[in-house]
């Protein structure tokens, strides 16, 4: 069986609090429920991890070498401005999907640059917690 890590960023433990009009009202909890039901649909175990800090989500990031097949990355504030996190998933040499819960391109503009699209594998925006399973399905196909 596939492993993956769906990783969350900054912020996302407030999801469900957290302008509920943009990012829904399930709780992160609640939706990595439904990523781990799906994902073992696909055939894959997943972890699920989250931070607010930058370095433990790098940390994270390498761990993907010894400990996983891919990884699902919401990568939150950090995808617009994080360096430190782009040069990381560019270090391991495993598929790394980035998404987005919201369409970042209909948001503000400072949310129109990603950072780290360029070191993923692909890119998925704008269809709520689907943008999780979409990642996961994106995930299956290339591990």
């Amino acid at each position: 069986m596939k492993k993956i890590l769906v990783l969350n960023g900054p912020n996302l433990n407030m999801l469900g609090i957290r302008e509920p009009g943009v990012y829904g009202s399930d709780t992160l909890a609640s939706i990595n429920a439904e990523i781990a039901d799906y994902a073992k649909t696909q055939n894959i175990e997943c972890d699920f991890y989250q931070s607010n800090c930058e370095g433990e989500l790098v940390s994270k990031i390498h761990s993907l070498m010894t400990d996983y097949d891919g990884c699902v990355f919401n990568a939150g504030a950090y995808t617009h401005y994080s360096y430190a996190i782009r040069d990381a998933i560019s270090s391991v040499n495993k598929p790394v999907i980035e998404i987005h819960m919201s369409n970042v391109h209909a948001r503000e503009e400072f949310r129109h640059t990603s950072v780290i699209s360029a070191v993923c594998k692909g890119t998925i925006a704008g269809f709520g917690k689907k943008s999780y399973m979409l990642g996961v399905e994106a995930l299956s196909d290339i591990i």
